[in-house]
């Protein structure tokens, strides 16, 4: 039994949990950030990179790690919820709700970064 816990935490459980808050977090520094830094500062590119396309990256990158995470936690509560019917270690129980804690939270993460992305890309920078 000590196995299947120690398989069950490290870095990927975290990454599960907290994967799409640090990603939302990027996303709200790079693409909301730049497209304000630029901007006030009267230009349109970066560097020779169009706004747009920074913003760009900065809502698929994000978008793609929380899928990621949301993909990770949703194997792993899988995982979770079949280990605790076969034995009630309190352990298993613990990471289970910590997975699905963090399958909803990146849910909500992704919506957000999709919805800010969808403001930021529709709407031409600068406006």
């Amino acid at each position: 039994m000590p196995t299947q816990t120690r398989r069950a935490g490290g870095f990927l459980l975290w990454f599960a949990v907290l994967g799409g808050a640090l990603a939302w977090t990027v996303h709200l520094f790079v693409a909301w950030g730049v497209d304000e830094l630029t901007c006030r500062a009267g230009n349109t590119s970066v560097g020779g990179v169009p706004v747009r396309g920074i913003v760009g990256a900065g809502v698929a990158v994000p978008a793609l790690v929380t899928i990621a995470a949301l993909l990770l936690a949703w194997r792993g509560w899988r995982r979770a919820t079949a280990a605790k019917r076969d034995d009630d270690s309190p352990r298993m129980e613990r990471t289970g709700m910590l997975l699905l804690i963090g399958l909803c939270a990146d849910v909500l993460f992704l919506a957000i970064i999709l919805a800010g992305g969808a403001a930021v890309l529709v709407l031409s920078p600068c406006q």
